[in-house]
């Protein structure tokens, strides 16, 4: 697949992932698809080393789609974890 592929899987994942999570994030639109496009890298990352599929055969693939937003959900859980602290400290 093509890096304008990627990003647009990522954006759709980030989409997908902050409606799976929803809630204030301190971050708009920009880092949702930062986050997202990060995302699909480390779900098609982790599906290769953990299950040993190759999870970026092609655009209209499920695996890709999954990987992706499974990688994007984590990233969003590490993100609101780290911002959440740095917020709940500036208010103290």
């Amino acid at each position: 697949m093509g890096i304008i592929a990627w990003i647009i899987i990522g954006l759709l994942a980030g989409a997908i992932a902050k409606a799976l999570m929803p809630g204030k994030d301190p971050g708009g639109i920009i880092i949702t698809m930062l986050i997202g496009i990060a995302g699909g890298l480390l779900g098609g990352w982790l599906g290769k080393v953990i299950f040993g599929v190759d999870s970026v055969d092609g655009f209209f693939e499920l695996s890709t789609w999954i990987a992706a937003i499974v990688g994007s959900l984590i990233l969003l859980v590490l993100y609101r974890l780290v911002t959440g602290n740095r917020r709940s400290h500036r208010h103290a």
